[in-house]
C-alpha cells in the first residue's frame, strides 16, 4: 500500500481526499501547513505528496522547492484551484498537476501515473 502526504489548508479538502484514497487503498496522511507538512516529511517515508498551491500565509510552490531539493525522487502532484499556476515556472518541478474538483477522478489517476511511474505502486 503506498503511503501518501495530503497537504492543503482547508481541513474539509483533507478529510475528502483521505477519506476518497483510503477507499483506493492508500495509506494517506495529512498536514495543513508547509510546516507540519516538513515535520512530517522528515519524521515518516511516504511514496507520493499531493500539495496544495495556495495555503495560507504560505506558498506551496515554495514547499516544493524543498521537497525537490530533500526528496527528488518523490512524486509531487499540485492541486490547486487555479489552473493559472500551470504555466508558472516553479510549478513545473512537480510531477503532476490536477485542477480541484469534487469529482477526485482525475487526482486518483494522476496519483496512479506517478506511483506506476517510480515504481511505487504496492
Amino acid at each position: 500500500m503506498a503511503k501518501l502526504l495530503v497537504v492543503d489548508d482547508e481541513s474539509s479538502i483533507r478529510l475528502l481526499y483521505a477519506q476518497e484514497l483510503a477507499d483506493e487503498g492508500y495509506e494517506v496522511v495529512t498536514a495543513g501547513t508547509a510546516g507540519e507538512a516538513v515535520e512530517k516529511l522528515q519524521a515518516e517515508e511516504f511514496d507520493l505528496v499531493v500539495l496544495d498551491i495556495k495555503l495560507k500565509n504560505e506558498s506551496g510552490l515554495d514547499l516544493l522547492q524543498k521537497i525537490v531539493k530533500e526528496r527528488h525522487d518523490m512524486p509531487v502532484i499540485l492541486s490547486t484551484a487555479f489552473s493559472c499556476y500551470k504555466d508558472d515556472f516553479s510549478a513545473w518541478l512537480a510531477d503532476g498537476y490536477v485542477v480541484k474538483s469534487s469529482d477526485l477522478t482525475e487526482l486518483k489517476e494522476e496519483i496512479r501515473k506517478q506511483l506506476a511511474k517510480k515504481g511505487r505502486e504496492r
